[in-house]
């Protein structure tokens, strides 16, 4: 059972016998995919739709809910014409167990909208020897008619990086945020020929990585990280991007693909004109004068880890004669040789800036770490995502095959696998535990992503430091600051001259909603991030709870590719023909 909820479901445990003729078994089911029975389902299978049938993100389990869903959303849909590709059939035998095949299948909808869409079908055999249907997933694709929103013709170096649009002030879409999320938004909607605008405050593309600390990289991989409708980041680029890699890797892309952003542009307030139907931002550009400027769609682009520091505060403050900053502020440990240096927790950005301290020369390094943490070796990440990330993969059927895949299966599957290799491998995680260090050994990477919105170590060296004892570690809770350092609960005080707290940031979209439009449409939306009671993500690239704003946000793999379904709304809401929301669980 995944430890995310307790969805009802389960990993496959019967082998696949070697003879076994995958298209055979897979032809057996095509016919069927018209109207799908009860029996045709392992009773505890799992459908996840993906805007195809739902017009939303949904999951259903067990059986007899999923027949039921299935009968009513493809019988309102006039789903049909359901073809195998019969390339794409393969038995998965995993070295850690499960053994299930696996086909694509593509079908098409007949209702307002019409529709092109995929599937993905797993077929398990069961203790009675009977072929049932474990996962079935269904995809949103194209809406018929209408321009690809996967294909997006570059200008070949021409760009203006404006779209043309300079002195425009009202726009199909404008989007809030220039990242990853906001470029890949953009290039969505410029492919689907709506008129847009991305937003951002930074002075130039590719700021918001660019300004981070020193050793700021991606801690996933390079085949993991493009931007929409290329590669971004070649062969040239190294493994485990750093943030000098991803600026020019995204201002590059915005230069090829024309994207009409405007920088250095601050968000005063907006509000919505329901009469109308009308968005309007009174914006500030480039120090210049206020200037308003309107659409009928706003996508609230805020990326992975939001925007607002989050910073525990302990009494007496001003007892203390040292430096205290929070890692919004850090840039890098080298004027600090010899210094006494105290980073307050132990995920991503902790481990980077205790590590930057150690190779700055500081006399003593320790983290303060306030609950056990989960540790991921890079190693053991890398090979797990390089089944769907790779140089022979093309990016857009990577992230079919592994983000839309039920959220639940994941966690299971990521168990099993990471496990495994820490089971392998148990001595260095022995020696971290002899160092002091708190260990989450056998923690759930889907939690903490999904659910945490971070809190984990994806360990690109730092842990060898904390075992060799290069870095300390102290357990105790903080209550005060002293003259000399921080005093804990247990009476124990530790000296320092530099405290950088790595506590991270409010990822609730919801309080930037708040600050712009007013705590009304912040109520009306609701909240961004943590899963739902059927595992998917709340608020994330969906409509909620006003009709013509969406949160868009998440992993940088799920910023790429759900932008596409973001942009297929806002185009079948301007058509005319939005996405009929299916919302009743049978």
């Amino acid at each position: 059972m995944s430890k995310l909820v307790s969805f009802p479901t389960s990993l496959p445990s019967n082998p696949i016998p070697n003879d076994t003729n995958a298209a055979e078994v897979v032809a057996s089911f095509v016919s069927r995919l018209v109207n799908l029975e009860s029996q045709d389902f392992k009773n505890d299978a799992v459908w996840r739709d993906t805007f195809a049938l739902t017009g939303t993100s949904r999951t259903f389990y067990t059986s007899s809910t999923i027949t039921a869903a299935w009968h009513e959303t493809t019988k309102r849909s006039q789903a049909g014409s359901f073809i195998v590709d019969d390339k794409r059939t393969r038995t998965i035998r995993s070295p850690f167990g499960p053994n299930w095949i696996q086909a694509r299948f593509s079908f098409e909808t007949d209702a307002v909208p019409q529709t092109i869409c995929t599937g993905l079908i797993t077929l398990v055999l069961t203790a009675d020897s009977e072929w049932r249907i474990w996962t079935l997933r269904t995809i949103l694709e194209q809406l018929k008619g209408q321009p690809n929103v996967d294909v997006l013709a570059s200008v070949n170096g021409t760009a203006k990086l404006t779209n043309g649009q300079i002195e425009e002030c009202l726009f199909d879409c404008i989007v809030i945020g220039g990242g990853q999320a906001g470029l890949s938004q953009g290039g969505r909607l410029k492919a689907l020929g709506i008129s847009y605008v991305v937003l951002d405050k930074y002075q130039e593309v590719g700021d918001n990585w660019k300004l981070r600390y020193g050793s700021a990289r991606l801690h996933t991989s390079r085949e993991y990280s493009h931007l929409p409708f290329e590669r971004t980041f070649g062969p040239k680029y190294q493994e485990w991007l750093t943030k000098d890699d991803l600026a020019e890797g995204f201002r590059q892309w915005t230069a090829k693909y024309d994207i009409n952003i405007w920088a250095r542009t601050t968000v005063l307030f907006g509000s919505w004109d329901s009469n109308q139907k009308k968005w309007t931002l009174r914006i500030k550009r480039e120090g210049e004068d206020e200037q308003s400027i309107t659409s009928s769609f706003i996508v609230l682009a805020g990326g992975a880890g939001g925007q607002i520091p989050k910073m525990p505060e302990f009494s007496d403050r001003q007892k203390f004669e040292g430096l205290v900053l929070h890692s919004v502020e850090y840039k890098d440990a080298s004027d600090w040789e010899g210094k006494r240096g105290v980073v307050v927790g132990t995920a991503n950005t902790g481990h980077d800036v205790a590590d930057d301290m150690v190779a700055a020369g500081l006399s003593s390094v320790t983290m303060i770490q306030r609950g056990r943490t989960y540790i991921l070796p890079a190693e053991y990440y890398k090979k797990t995502a390089d089944v769907f990330y790779n140089a022979t993969v093309p990016t857009e059927v990577g992230d079919r095959e592994s983000l839309t895949q039920p959220m639940a299966i994941v966690d299971l599957l990521s168990q099993r696998t990471l496990h495994s290799m820490v089971d392998a491998e148990r001595q260095r995680f022995d020696n971290l535990e002899a160092a002091g260090f708190k260990l989450d050994r056998y923690g759930s990477i889907m939690h903490h992503l999904y659910n945490r919105m971070g809190g984990h170590y994806i360990d690109v060296g730092t842990s060898a430091k904390i075992s060799k004892r290069l870095i300390k570690i102290k357990t105790s809770t903080p209550i005060s600051y002293t003259k000399a350092g921080i005093l804990f609960d247990d009476g124990t005080e530790l000296d320092a001259d530099v405290i950088v707290f790595a506590t991270g940031f409010e990822g609730n979209m919801r309080y930037l909603v708040r600050d712009i439009f007013g705590e009304k449409i912040a109520e009306e939306m609701g909240d961004f991030w943590g899963l739902d009671e059927e595992g998917e993500i709340k608020g994330a690239w969906k409509g909620t709870g006003h009709p013509a704003m969406w949160y868009h946000g998440g992993t940088i793999g799920q910023q790429r590719f759900y932008s596409r379904f973001i942009a297929l709304q806002i185009k079948a809401k301007m058509m005319g023909m939005p996405l009929v929301v299916y919302d009743k669980t049978p």
